[in-house]
């Protein structure tokens, strides 16, 4: 096989997956603009975009498969590029929607010429060395990265895509439109499966910054790179093909089903994805490969939507489903319905080469990995006094508002007003859908802090507690979903400051008509002295303890649930500081972000920052125990 067409293919994927990780996001904050615009709206012109490519199968009529698949390399290399210089906004949304639309001509003109062999190698390099990239650059793509530097790759990169273009020459032999079908649902499962989300395994106390979780982040660099061998093992390995009929689309299975969430469910997924495209591509398979491939890109854009709005309408079956169905598929197209024997009939490779081969690929990546994500945890620290800053921020997944990943900025705002507390709501740690960040552990990266997330829609969507400060303990609650589909928590902690107990609520309340009691009970909980597993155990009995609830509780000063959490005890200190409203962050009308405190505490000075780094306005607060 030729270099150049897996060089292509690879390099056509890496800038497909960069456009998708601007794109999707782009899509929620800047045309649906978090909510506003109707969801059937949205998923009308996020349709158009893998709609329009399907008109290459009459221009391929014209000017020939490889015209077109040049014309999308050059479409695709120019908005990359032009991507880079964008500072978000409409430029970012429409750049992104044509850069995700040329790819797919691109892909197109692939399907119609690229020889059989170079095909899931192509797909499989292109799909792991994105994660491997990913990882990285420390899942902070390089468009929202500022500065000089990432000005080389953008232009490097698509410039090396376009001369491979060039030279790839069309083979004789196409591969089957089963491998080519393949790759939506491979783009689907790799960014459910293969994200930053792979090594999170639920809330984790003291942060990402252990070795621990560098151990889980080199096991997912495994999982990118072993869909590489897997992809051709059944060309080149010694075993009977149809042992890989069973081995690889039971290892799919059994990684999209496997009830544990973590490295060991990546790396099973990625060796029967890399194997069930190997598989496809000895099949004789369909007819019209192009189109094959649109179809499966159009499995990716349904299957993302139905998975993710699910979150935020009842569509009448839970959204585990979805990956489970394209799972189900992609296995399918692995066994196939028969193979061709004429290519199964390949050159054997001999064994030491085979498994020093394998070693490598197993412990290169994990070492490669594990240097790139190691650090140390942040050392706790005590307050000597009686004062401490809290910070509350509905961050909406770190995309300001102008639609760019500003999670640096957020830091760097955050550090000015030296936080001890930062308590954060709608944070995404690896959501395929808002591109793949993992966004606590960057904030706390460039915070210097620990962190103590509190999963709510899901393991990764929910509230997070970031201090150096001593946590007792740090325990999420699960609150009721009263009609509400995406549920929340409320995260209970109890930590020292000067010496003295401290209990936290952080929450983000979606339904506060049903929520606003039970939060309130946590907070008499914690303030009867309760610990914050028994928060809302009997109160009697009890060491008195301040109390703080935080976040974005979705309710003003006038209404019902205000009056349901005063009976609480709570009170809101806000008022007598000009009750500065905190949303919508560009022309604030209302406050809906509150710290609310029980006696025990006072705050010292209060402020709104107008700052743009989401659709709210974080609340800073200087507090002193009395």
């Amino acid at each position: 096989m030729s270099r150049w067409p897996i060089a292509a293919l690879t390099l056509g994927l890496l800038l497909l997956l960069d456009a998708l990780r601007v794109f999707l996001p782009s899509l929620i904050t800047l045309y649906g603009r978090a909510g506003d615009t109707p969801p059937e709206q949205l998923g009308l012109f996020a349709a158009i975009w893998f709609v329009i490519p399907f008109i290459a199968i009459a221009i391929a009529r014209f000017v020939g498969p490889r015209t077109v698949m040049l014309s999308g390399a050059a479409v695709l290399a120019a908005t990359r590029i032009a991507l880079q210089g964008t500072d978000g906004g409409t430029p970012q949304l429409y750049l992104s929607a044509a850069s995700v639309c040329a790819g797919l001509f691109f892909l197109f003109g692939c399907a119609r010429t690229l020889p059989r062999a170079a095909v899931p190698v192509g797909i499989a390099l292109g799909l792991g060395l994105s994660g491997l990239l990913h990882i990285a650059i420390d899942h902070m793509d390089l468009i929202w990265q500022d500065g000089l530097f990432p000005w080389f790759p953008a232009i490097a990169v698509p410039a090396a895509f376009l001369w491979s273009a060039l030279l790839a020459k069309p083979g004789e032999d196409i591969a089957p439109a089963a491998v080519w079908f393949l790759v939506g649902p491979a783009l689907f499962l790799t960014g459910q499966y293969l994200g930053p989300g792979a090594a999170i395994t639920g809330s984790w106390s003291g942060g990402s910054n252990e070795f621990a979780a560098a151990a889980s982040v080199a096991a997912l660099g495994v999982a990118c790179l072993s869909l590489v061998p897997f992809a051709i093992a059944p060309l080149l390995a010694n075993a009977p093909v149809h042992v890989y009929r069973v081995l690889f689309p039971a290892g799919l299975l059994i990684g999209v089903f496997s009830p544990v969430v973590g490295s060991a469910q990546a790396i099973l997924l990625a060796a029967g994805l890399g194997g069930c495209l190997g598989l496809a591509t000895l099949s004789p398979g369909w007819r019209r490969p192009g189109a094959a491939l649109l179809a499966g890109t159009l499995v990716f854009l349904v299957a993302t939507f139905a998975f993710y709005a699910s979150y935020d309408a009842d569509l009448g079956f839970p959204n585990t489903i979805v990956p489970m169905v394209i799972g189900v598929a992609a296995a399918l197209i692995g066994v196939g319905r028969r193979l061709d024997r004429g290519l199964v009939a390949t050159p054997r490779i001999k064994l030491p080469v085979l498994v020093s081969g394998t070693l490598a690929g197993l412990l290169l990546p994990p070492l490669l990995v594990a240097g790139l994500t190691w650090r140390t945890i942040p050392a706790t620290q005590t307050v000597e006094g009686e004062e401490f800053t809290l910070v509350a921020y509905n961050i909406r997944m770190g995309y300001g508002l102008t639609g760019t990943l500003d999670l640096d900025r957020i830091a760097a705002w955050a550090r000015t007003v030296r936080p001890d507390v930062v308590l954060l709501s709608e944070v995404d740690r690896g959501w395929l859908l808002n591109g793949g960040h993992d966004d606590l552990d960057r904030i706390a990266q460039g915070l210097g802090m620990r962190y103590y997330f509190a999963p709510a829609a899901d393991r990764l969507w929910g509230d997070a507690l970031l201090t150096n400060l001593p946590v007792r303990e740090a325990v999420s609650n699960r609150l009721g979903k009263h009609d509400h589909p995406t549920g929340a928590q409320a995260q209970a902690i109890v930590l020292t400051v000067g010496g003295r107990e401290i209990g936290i609520v952080n929450t983000h309340l979606q339904a506060p008509p049903g929520q606003a009691p039970e939060v309130a009970a946590l907070a008499q909980g914690l303030a009867a002295g309760n610990t914050a597993v028994a928060a809302v155990a009997a109160t009697s009995g009890g060491t008195p303890r301040p109390v703080i609830l935080a976040g974005d509780l979705n309710t003003t000063k006038d209404d019902p649930e205000m009056r349901v959490l005063e009976a609480a005890g709570l009170t809101d200190p806000l008022i007598a500081q000009g009750d500065p409203p905190t949303s919508p962050a560009e022309n604030p009308v209302k406050r809906i972000d509150h710290v609310l405190i029980t006696p025990g505490l006072q705050v010292v000075e209060a402020s709104v920052p107008r700052v743009p780094f989401s659709d709210h306005l974080p609340v800073v607060v200087r507090l002193r125990l009395s």
